[in-house]
C-alpha cells in the first residue's frame, strides 16, 4: 500500500483526475467481465477470461498511452495538430470506401497480421479537437473576417464531421457540438457560431440527400427507425426496454457483481448498454457514482481552465473534457430512454480497443495541461515568497 501511495504522490497534475481515471478503470474491468458472459458462451465456449484479459490488456495499453501523453508538454500537441488532421482525413475517406462493414456500418479498418480493427473516427475526433484548440487560440483576438479567419476554422469541422456522419451520425453530432462549445469558450463572435450551425445543417441535408440516392452509403434507415422508435414508442424499443428492466432490477444496492440477468437479453451489454448492467449489479448507488465521477471530471477541468495562463491549454483541456463527458451523458441518457439510441460507448468503461485507447490519450493530454498549471502555481508561490523575503530584508 505504501508503494502505491508513493507512486501516487510522485504523479504531477490534478490528483482528483488521476483518482477518477483509477475508479473508472476499476468499474471497467468489473463491469466488462460480468457483461460479456452471454457473448463468451456464443463465441468462446464460455471463456469469459479471454475478454477479461483482453480488456485488461487494452486498459493497460491505454494507461501507458495516457502516461506518455501526460509526460509531454501540452504545447507539443499544438505543433502536431496540422499533421494529425492531415492523417485523419485520408483515413476517414479510406474507411468510407474500403473499411470493414460491421453491423451495416463502415467505421473500422482492419490491421493486417493481428486480426484487429481500429475505428478511425476516434483518432479523427482527437485530431480535430487539438486542431480547433490551436486555431481558436491563434485567431481568438482577430476572428473578424469571414474569408481569412473564420473559414479556415470551420472547414476542417465540416470535412471531418461530414466524413464521419454517413456511418456514424451520433459521433459526428457529438464532435460537431463539442467544436461549437469550444468556439463559445474561445469567445468567437455569436454570428459566426450561428453561421457554423447553419452550415452544419446544410451539410447534414446534403448527406441525407446523398443517402436517399445511395442508401448503402448512408445509414438513413437506421437513423429514421431510431428516431421513430424514440418519439412514437413511449417504452422505447427492445434494447431500451431491457435496459430499463436492468436498472429497475438493481434497486438501490444492486444484485451484486456477476449476478446480472439482463446481460443475457441486452444487445451489447458490454459496450452501448454497460451503464444498465452497472445499475443492475451495483444499484442506483453505483449508477450515481458513475455520474458523479464524470461530473467531477468536468468540474476539475473547468477549474483548471480558469487557472491556465495559456489560451491553447485552456481550450484544449476543455474541448477534450467536454467530448468525454458529453459522450458519457449521451450513453447514460440512452439507457434511461432520454434520447434515441446512439451507439456511443461509455468512455473508459465500455469494452473497446481504439475507443478506450484514445480516451486515455485525451485524459493524458488533460493531465499534461493540469501539470503545467500546477507548476505555474508553484513557481508563482515561490516567486511571491522570494519577494516577501526581499521586502523583509530591506
Amino acid at each position: 500500500m505504501s508503494t502505491i501511495s508513493v507512486a501516487y504522490n510522485k504523479l504531477k497534475g490534478d490528483k482528483i483526475i488521476w483518482l477518477i481515471v483509477t475508479m473508472l478503470s476499476i468499474f471497467s474491468v468489473l463491469a466488462v467481465y460480468s457483461a460479456v458472459g452471454s457473448m463468451a458462451y456464443k463465441v468462446r465456449d464460455g471463456n469469459t477470461e479471454f475478454y477479461l484479459f483482453q480488456q485488461v490488456f487494452f486498459l493497460g495499453l491505454g494507461i501507458a498511452s495516457m502516461y506518455i501523453a501526460y509526460s509531454l508538454h501540452y504545447m507539443h500537441y499544438s505543433r502536431l495538430a496540422p499533421i494529425l488532421l492531415i492523417l485523419a482525413v485520408p483515413l476517414l475517406v479510406y474507411t468510407l470506401g474500403f473499411g470493414e462493414e460491421i453491423n451495416q456500418a463502415r467505421r473500422w479498418i482492419s490491421i493486417p497480421w493481428i486480426d484487429k480493427t481500429i475505428q478511425t473516427s476516434d483518432f479523427a475526433k482527437l485530431a480535430l479537437i487539438i486542431f480547433m484548440a490551436r486555431s481558436i487560440s491563434k485567431k481568438q483576438e482577430f476572428i473578424k473576417d469571414l474569408k481569412s479567419s473564420f473559414l479556415p476554422l470551420i472547414i476542417p469541422v465540416m470535412i471531418v464531421c461530414g466524413l464521419i456522419m454517413p456511418a456514424d451520425f451520433s459521433t459526428a453530432a457529438l464532435l460537431f457540438f463539442t467544436c461549437l462549445l469550444m468556439m463559445v469558450i474561445g469567445r468567437v463572435q455569436m454570428k459566426y457560431i450561428f453561421l457554423l450551425i447553419f452550415i452544419g445543417l446544410v451539410v447534414f441535408s446534403l448527406v441525407v440527400l446523398i443517402g436517399s440516392m445511395f442508401p448503402d452509403f448512408v445509414r438513413i434507415e437506421t437513423w429514421v427507425s431510431r428516431f421513430q422508435e424514440f418519439f412514437y414508442n413511449s417504452d422505447g424499443g427492445y434494447q431500451v426496454q431491457q435496459s430499463k428492466i436492468a436498472i429497475a432490477e438493481g434497486g438501490w444496492f444492486g444484485v451484486l457483481p456477476g449476478n446480472s440477468i439482463q446481460r443475457n437479453y441486452l444487445p451489447y451489454p458490454y459496450a452501448d448498454f454497460i451503464y444498465a448492467i452497472i445499475c443492475e449489479e451495483y444499484g442506483l448507488i453505483g449508477g450515481l457514482l458513475i455520474l458523479v465521477l464524470y461530473l467531477l471530471l468536468l468540474v476539475r477541468c473547468t477549474k483548471m481552465v480558469t487557472q491556465c495562463p495559456k489560451t491553447f491549454g485552456a481550450i484544449l483541456a476543455m474541448g477534450l473534457c467536454l467530448n468525454i463527458v458529453i459522450q458519457a451523458f449521451a450513453n447514460i441518457a440512452v439507457s434511461v430512454n432520454l434520447v434515441p439510441v446512439t451507439g456511443l460507448t461509455l468512455p473508459l468503461v465500455s469494452m473497446g480497443g481504439t475507443s478506450l485507447l484514445f480516451t486515455c490519450v485525451s485524459l493524458g493530454i488533460i493531465l499534461s495541461v493540469s501539470r503545467y498549471v500546477e507548476n505555474a502555481k508553484l513557481q508563482h508561490v515561490e516567486l511571491t515568497e522570494i519577494e516577501a523575503v526581499d521586502e523583509s530584508n530591506n
